[in-house]
């Protein structure tokens, strides 16, 4: 029998390419999603990969009553992974309140359910962003935790203290917390992607809807940053290979080869690309030229960040495998599907 795991946010951009993976590794995932910041027609799109049809359920996790009911209607959830939670920097700086309502609230619910219905095992979407701008690059898994630049990097840092004690606290649980660096791309079908509402807040949906036509121009937050260029430098790794690393981390904590109840892993390539880079690199991997224009600095925004990715790499696993061009032209490939979709070319 299939083993079950339960993703909250499941529709979202990197809660949908786990799902596959799932698929493809033979689990059942159940996907849990208030569609707040996606979309239903994801779900074909899983279908339309995998030849399976998603078990969805459209629930708030910050509703204890419709999560609790949840599992007991889904008897035998083995392993949770947790997307649930708003992402974006620039909106928790204009709205505060709202990232800690909804990125905590839904982990506590979570937590709290866990021993009531026997579930033992959850992988966290964590971020880079707890470790603030660091000193030394690049950042370790021991590097320290500096204040947060943003209340969604606060969020982060509280859910994983969250975690923590809560693991300690109850012995038969485990956490894997996964700190993500900028997960970009498409899936290579072509059929699941980032599908931001609204203007985005992620660099590269912004590029691919520029060159699309879309947005008249991208806008470059800041070019006065002390780094070569000027512009921000991020840690860009392929949505795919970040989606794997949640399997490998369930099927780490199933088969009890974890070697504490708490780990925690860099998922990132190891290699830092600016802003300025990220769309000369585009522009060489599609030929299509993406008009721009340099704006003030954004509030909350690090200036450079890169992952030392050796203790995922050895003790998890797991290692990034996509180049950066194919991973551009896989979010060059999606925005097209999307202009299709939309009859706008």
């Amino acid at each position: 029998m299939k083993k079950k795991v339960l993703v909250t946010g499941g529709t979202g951009y990197i809660g949908s390419h786990t799902v596959v993976e799932l698929m493809n590794a033979g689990f059942t995932p159940i996907i849990v999603d208030n569609l707040s910041n996606s979309n239903i027609s994801v779900l074909e799109g899983i279908k339309k990969i995998t030849g399976i049809e998603p078990i969805f359920e459209n629930i708030d996790c910050k509703d204890y009553i419709a999560l609790d009911r949840f599992f007991e209607k889904y008897q035998g959830i083995e392993a949770i992974i947790n997307f649930a939670a708003s992402k974006a920097v620039g909106e928790s700086v204009e709205k505060p309140l709202l990232y800690y309502r909804n990125n905590l609230m839904s982990l506590v619910n979570l937590l709290e359910l866990m021993p009531k219905h026997g579930i033992n095992n959850i992988v966290f979407s964590s971020s880079c962003t707890v470790y603030g701008q660091p000193d030394v690059l690049p950042v370790t898994e021991q590097s320290p935790i500096k204040p947060a630049t943003s209340p969604y990097g606060s969020t982060k840092q509280m859910s994983e203290t969250i975690i923590a004690d809560t693991v300690y606290a109850y012995s038969n649980l485990k956490a894997i917390l996964l700190r993500y660096f900028n997960p970009i791309g498409a899936h290579p079908s072509g059929e699941i992607g980032e599908l931001p509402n609204g203007i985005p807040n992620n660099l590269l949906p912004y590029v691919t809807q520029t060159a699309r036509g879309l947005r008249e121009k991208l806008r470059v937050f800041g070019d006065d940053y002390n780094t070569e260029d000027g512009s921000c430098i991020r840690d860009f790794i392929n949505v795919v290979d970040l989606a794997k690393a949640h399997v490998v981390a369930v099927k780490r904590m199933l088969e009890n080869k974890s070697e504490k109840p708490v780990e925690i892993f860099n998922l990132g390539t190891g290699r830092g690309v600016s802003v300025f880079e990220l769309v000369s690199a585009f522009e060489k991997a599609t030929g299509v030229k993406v008009p721009f224009e340099v704006a003030p600095r954004r509030d909350g925004d690090i200036e450079k960040v890169w992952a030392d990715t050796s203790y995922a790499n050895e003790v998890l696993g797991w290692k990034a495998q996509e180049t950066l061009e194919n991973t551009l032209r896989s979010a060059w490939n999606w925005e097209q599907k999307l202009m299709s979709r939309d009859g706008n070319s």
